[in-house]
């Protein structure tokens, strides 16, 4: 499952960072749509908002359907359907919606028919691992080059900054029965864990129980094209980009990150696993955390321009030789730590 993110990109930044090529290849930013209600945040759960990708023809009919927009939605799929005059009052979870159930399940399967299809944007998401001594807790994402850590980000016009996190997504938009608003939320699609999240979070298969799950990512723009523009990809074509992917790499964090009122860098912060619960500034690390720190001064408002400068040990390149655990554990191994074990299919 999925049922914490972050994204602290500033708007602007955001907004850069989604930029793509429309059909006649032109290269373009996605604009906002009440751009005003996003607040970055290192630590969104359920029912707070977070931005969404989505063609731009759901919002006016006469729009290409391969233009996309930038909007704030709340996590946590309101039914257009629902007949109550308050939200809160769905007796159901609906932040993430199981693939295997989500052309079956009524909550789901008339937005996605209809084409209400999106993109789910953030750093990276949080997993716990179980243990014996209580959950620690994981923070995954795409990995990230070198090269794009080291721009300066001054008067680009292109992004060269940290690679979002794109999660597949079904949104609706649901009227109060006495008028009002309209208000548009949305739940994130799971998938089976791939091989190297499943040892973060794996659970026994049981009775009414799944195995362990992970947000279905969309890898490269293509894959997030294909699934925005419902008016070219049909829904049984598109379902077929709901898959789980290696493409991902993770570190843990502080404990800290379990507080949902915790809202800074630290949430983020990799720390070595056996230390202390605070975080530990090593020379590997220190330079991230120093970062962290310096941009935000405990408020999830980063500077424009802010980007971290890695070392090394943090900066991981896709190999189709090297797993995101492989990944952790050399870096494990640097931290003069035990490598973590893969957990046995």
């Amino acid at each position: 499952m999925c049922g914490r993110t972050a994204c602290s990109l500033a708007a602007d930044n955001l907004r850069r960072a989604c930029a793509y090529r429309d059909r006649r290849g032109r290269r373009r930013q996605p604009e906002w749509v009440r751009q005003e209600r996003y607040q970055p945040s290192y630590n969104k759960g359920p029912q707070s908002s977070g931005p969404v990708l989505l063609s731009r023809r759901h919002l006016h009919q006469d729009a290409d359907s391969s233009e996309r927009v930038l909007m704030d939605m709340r996590w946590g799929l309101v039914p257009s359907w629902f007949k109550q005059d308050n939200p809160s009052k769905l007796q159901f979870n609906t932040s993430n919606c199981r693939s295997d159930t989500m052309l079956s399940k009524s909550s789901y399967k008339g937005a996605l028919l209809k084409g209400k299809r999106c993109v789910v944007l953030a750093d990276g998401f949080y997993e716990w691992q179980q243990h014996s001594g209580g959950k620690q807790p994981y923070f995954i994402y795409f990995p990230q080059t070198k090269d794009a850590m080291d721009k300066e980000m001054e008067g680009d016009e292109e992004w060269k900054g940290w690679r979002l996190l794109t999660m597949a997504g079904i949104f609706d938009c649901w009227e109060p029965p006495g008028g009002g608003e309209m208000l548009y939320t949305y739940t994130i699609i799971t998938v089976d864990a791939s091989k190297d999240v499943s040892f973060i979070h794996h659970r026994q298969v049981t009775a009414g129980k799944g195995v362990a799950g992970m947000p279905a990512i969309l890898d490269g723009d293509e894959a997030i094209r294909k699934w925005l523009d419902f008016a070219e990809v049909p829904t049984q074509e598109a379902v077929k980009l709901i898959q789980p992917t290696e493409n991902i790499v993770f570190h843990p964090v502080s404990a800290f990150v379990n507080n949902i009122r915790n809202n800074t860098p630290e949430c983020v912060a990799p720390i070595e696993l056996g230390a202390k619960k605070e975080v530990k500034a090593t020379p590997s690390n220190k330079v991230m955390l120093g970062w962290l720190k310096s941009s935000q001064e405990g408020s999830p408002q980063k500077k424009e321009n802010d980007l971290p400068k890695w070392k090394s040990q943090f900066i991981h390149s896709p190999s189709p030789k090297k797993t995101s655990a492989d990944v952790l554990q050399q870096w494990l191994g640097k931290q003069g730590q035990p490598a973590a074990k893969k957990h046995k299919a």
